[in-house]
């Protein structure tokens, strides 16, 4: 039987309270949820934490405790979908004294009414991590089967097609489920000031294959080493700026902001560009670790402005004056942009790029943007559209050979000797092709002692303590949100892992602040990359 469209199914199976774009965060740490259980379920603090510990999961450690409830709330109700939600997004809208225990005392209030098993899912949504094992593309084609009801495995894919493509211009399965039940998938379109799935490129081995991918001839521009940015400008005039995380970055990039207003000429827009770092007095560009703490930094602004600046290069664009350019052919959204777009060196500019079908023309060209300090080229086919969200060749990236990849951090271990206090060895997630993140492996190497030497084990300790959900001997589990590009010697099957395969000799390289779980790696690639 169908399920009635409820928003709020889809935000708990997700294990979230608000849409995927939405920024607002719960907040509420292990300790808080320790106070909440003790509360609502009579046992002591002391008692709580070692069954964590034993556990190894609050959610489980909460499970075991409710089964043996020493006391009920007074007013007792059954628990609801429209409850749990509700009282869930109270929290992110406290603010000022007092807010901890009323944190504590909506929780409560929750737990007051949940059996055994529903504490367990209610802790393991406000820690984020549900444990399900259900990514996106098992809720995409859940809602195809529950609102299509297909009678085929090609009428379900067409079906499954159509409703990612309409998730990846909302960022929003709730609304994607409704409209799919009233059959009004169609009535979804992208809307200027909502961020958006922005397209993805595959790798090419080099031009040969990047002409067999997108046909002859093609455009080849330089792939800059930055940090994607999606620029909004809605009705109201308002811009904002949107990473691929879907995270509004615009408070952090004001002078990018100006930029944009006052060199793109046009109403409303949704225009797709790369922010890449420069030296203030040498002008050469810099690589994308130096400025990627603009990203995440909320002070001191218009100091960072001075010492990391920033140059938007702009290379599509999906969105004009109230019209979808998807499906217009990317040499005619490069016209578009070269006509709104007023170029001014070190603010804005249009990505550097060639037209030819000439490979060895293509291959001058890719040394050029080499010998620049560039990560390679784009290379992108003339009568192409713009696929949100999708990895479909219509574009691909050309680099040097590398052999790494993007890859999330979902568990560490405490290090010994010398680097006790500290996490030296991490597990590392790809995704299967429902988006579920599975294991490649484990990678200790690559990170630095000191933090003035780059990236250390001491700075990654910091950030992956912030989203630990659970601790067990010298192991933890941590929220899926840190993204690193792992490189590695080669690629092995392996039954331990449950992608099937393992990295030999991995080593971390970077940190990849602009990019979230569902941007990593996808097992096909990892498998494209042992041919």
């Amino acid at each position: 039987e169908k399920i009635k469209p409820n928003t709020n199914y889809i935000y708990l199976i997700q294990g979230r309270v608000f849409p995927d774009y939405d920024p607002r965060e719960l907040g509420v740490s292990t300790q808080i949820l320790i106070k909440a259980i003790s509360k609502a379920s009579g046992h002591t603090e002391s008692e709580i934490i070692s069954n964590l510990k034993k556990q190894g999961d609050l959610g489980l450690a909460a499970f075991e405790l409710f089964k043996t409830k020493k006391q009920q709330g007074l007013f007792t109700k059954k628990l609801t979908v429209e409850k749990v939600i509700t009282n869930l997004q109270r929290i992110t809208s406290l603010e000022g004294k007092g807010t901890i225990q009323t944190k504590i005392d909506l929780i409560v209030d929750l737990l007051h009414s949940a059996d055994a098993t529903e504490s367990k899912y209610i802790l393991r949504t406000v820690l984020g991590d549900l444990k399900i094992g259900v990514g996106n593309g098992i809720i995409r084609d859940s809602i195809v089967e529950n609102c299509f009801k297909p009678e085929s495995m090609e009428e379900k894919k067409k079906l499954s097609d159509e409703v990612q493509a309409a998730y990846n211009k909302v960022t929003d399965f709730a609304v994607v489920f409704q409209k799919s039940c009233e059959n009004k998938l169609n009535e979804l379109k992208l809307s200027a000031g909502r961020p958006v799935k922005v397209m993805l490129y595959p790798k090419a081995k080099g031009v040969e294959d990047a002409f067999r991918i997108v046909g002859k001839p093609a455009t080849f521009e330089y792939k800059y080493d930055g940090f994607r940015i999606m620029i909004n400008k809605d009705e109201s005039g308002e811009i904002k700026l949107f990473t691929r995380r879907l995270e509004d970055v615009s408070k952090q990039f004001p002078d990018l902001v100006e930029f944009a207003k006052e060199n793109i000429n046009a109403k409303t827009f949704m225009v797709d560009s790369e922010a890449v770092g420069f030296d203030p007095k040498t002008k050469k560009y810099k690589e994308f670790q130096a400025i990627s703490q603009r990203i995440k930094r909320k002070y001191e602004i218009e100091k960072l402005i001075k010492e990391i600046p920033v140059e938007l290069k702009v290379f599509d664009i999906i969105y004009l004056e109230g019209k979808s350019l998807t499906e217009e052919p990317y040499e005619e959204r490069r016209k578009i942009l070269e006509r709104i777009i007023s170029e001014k060196d070190w603010k804005i500019k249009l990505a550097d790029q060639i037209t030819t079908d000439n490979e060895d023309k293509a291959s001058e060209f890719f040394d050029k943007a080499l010998e620049e300090g560039q990560e390679g080229l784009m290379v992108k086919g003339l009568d192409k559209v713009y696929k949100p969200g999708a990895r479909i060749g219509y574009a691909v990236k050309w680099k040097p050979e590398d052999k790494d990849f993007d890859l999330v951090i979902t568990g560490a271990e405490w290090g010994t000797g010398k680097r006790a206090g500290t996490l030296t060895s991490f597990d590392v997630a790809c995704q299967d092709e429902q988006g579920t993140l599975v294991d490649i492996g484990k990678v200790s190497g690559g990170l630095k002692e000191k933090k003035e030497e780059g990236l250390s084990y001491g700075e990654m300790t910091e950030l992956l303590e912030r989203s630990k959900i659970s601790e067990e001997g010298k192991h933890i589990r941590v929220k899926p949100s840190i993204v690193v590009t792992v490189q590695y010697q080669n690629i092995q099957k392996s039954p331990s892992y449950s992608s099937g395969y393992a990295l030999r000799f991995p080593r971390i390289t970077r940190m990849r602040p602009d990019r979230n779980a569902e941007d990593v790696a996808t097992v096909g690639e990892i498998e494209e990359s042992l041919n």
